[in-house]
C-alpha cells in the first residue's frame, strides 16, 4: 500500500492549481537525485499540460548551504512561480535565502513541492509568508482534524504532520481489517482494506485501488502572513481541494504489475 502523496499528487495538485489561477510560468530549483527529479518531470509535465510554460531548471547537490547562485538564476528567468523540487533542509535553506534576496517581495512565488507544517514552523511565518504547497492533511481543516491534532500535541507539544497522521490513519486502518478479517493473513486482511472505505481524521470516503495506492483528496495552501496568523501553527489558508480521482496518477498510466490490464 502507498498512503498520503506521492511525487504526482504533489506535482499534480501544486502545478494543475497554480496554473488555473495564472501561476503559468515555473523554473525550477531541483535536487539532484531521483526524489528531486521526478518531482521536477511531474510537475513540469502538469504545468505544460495545464497550458503553462517551464522556463528552465537548475540542479542542486542535496544538503548543500549555499543556494545563492541557484537562487540568481531562478530570479532572472522571471518565472512567476520557483518550484522547489527538493525536501527538508534544502527546502528551508531554499526558502530563507530566498526571503533574503527578496525573491516574493519582487513578485514571484516560492513554491516548495514537499513541505510538512513543522517545516513552516521553522522558517517562520515572516519568511515562508506566501508560499504554494500541496498537502495531504492539515490540522486545522475540520472538527476531526482538529481533535486528532488536539490529542496529539497533548504528547508531542506540536501539531501532527501529514506523514504522522497518514501512518495512524494507516495503522488503525489495517488493525480494523485484521479484527474484521478474524486473520492476520496478508490476503485475507488487504481484501477486507481494499473493499472498505476510509472514513477517519485523514480522508473521507477514502480507497485503496488494486493498484495499492490509497487515494483521497488532496489540498492546495497558501501560507498566511503574519498578521493573518492567530498564532502558533495557524499556517495555512486554503487555495483548493482536489478530489483524489483527479490528485492521483490515474489507474490507466499505471505501471504497477498487481493493475490487470
Amino acid at each position: 500500500m502507498h498512503y498520503v502523496f506521492d511525487t504526482f499528487a504533489q506535482a499534480n495538485v501544486t502545478g494543475l492549481a497554480a496554473v488555473k489561477s495564472g501561476l503559468d510560468t515555473w523554473f525550477f530549483l531541483t535536487a539532484d537525485y531521483a526524489f528531486g527529479q521526478d518531482l521536477e518531470k511531474d510537475t513540469s509535465n502538469v504545468v505544460v499540460k495545464s497550458g503553462g510554460k517551464v522556463l528552465g531548471s537548475v540542479r542542486h547537490p542535496i544538503n548543500t548551504s549555499d543556494f545563492s547562485s541557484f537562487l540568481l538564476q531562478a530570479q532572472a528567468s522571471k518565472a512567476k512561480v520557483i518550484g522547489l523540487a527538493n525536501a527538508g533542509g534544502d527546502t528551508i535553506n531554499a526558502i530563507k535565502q530566498g526571503a533574503e534576496f527578496g525573491i516574493t517581495k519582487g513578485g514571484q512565488k516560492i513554491s516548495p513541492l514537499l513541505a510538512f507544517v513543522t517545516d513552516i514552523d521553522s522558517v517562520g511565518l515572516e519568511t515562508a509568508q506566501g508560499l504554494l504547497l500541496a498537502e495531504a492533511f492539515y490540522w486545522d481543516l475540520n472538527d476531526d482534524t482538529r481533535a486528532f491534532s488536539k490529542r496529539f500535541m497533548e504528547r508531542t507539544k506540536r501539531v501532527p504532520t501529514s506523514a504522522q497522521a497518514g501512518v495512524y490513519s494507516s495503522v488503525m486502518h489495517y488493525l480494523q481489517a485484521v479484527k474484521t478479517a478474524g486473520t492476520t493473513d496478508a490476503a485475507a486482511v488487504m481484501k477486507v482494506m481494499k473493499e472498505t472505505p476510509i472514513n477517519d481524521m485523514f480522508a473521507k470516503n477514502g480507497r485503496i485501488r488494486e493498484d495499492g495506492r490509497m487515494v483521497h483528496d488532496m489540498y492546495l495552501f497558501e501560507v498566511k502572513k503574519p498578521s493573518e496568523s492567530k498564532g502558533r501553527w495557524d499556517d495555512y489558508k486554503l487555495l483548493a481541494t482536489v478530489p483524489g480521482d483527479q490528485a492521483f496518477q490515474p489507474l490507466s498510466e499505471s505501471r504497477c504489475p498487481l493493475v490487470k490490464k
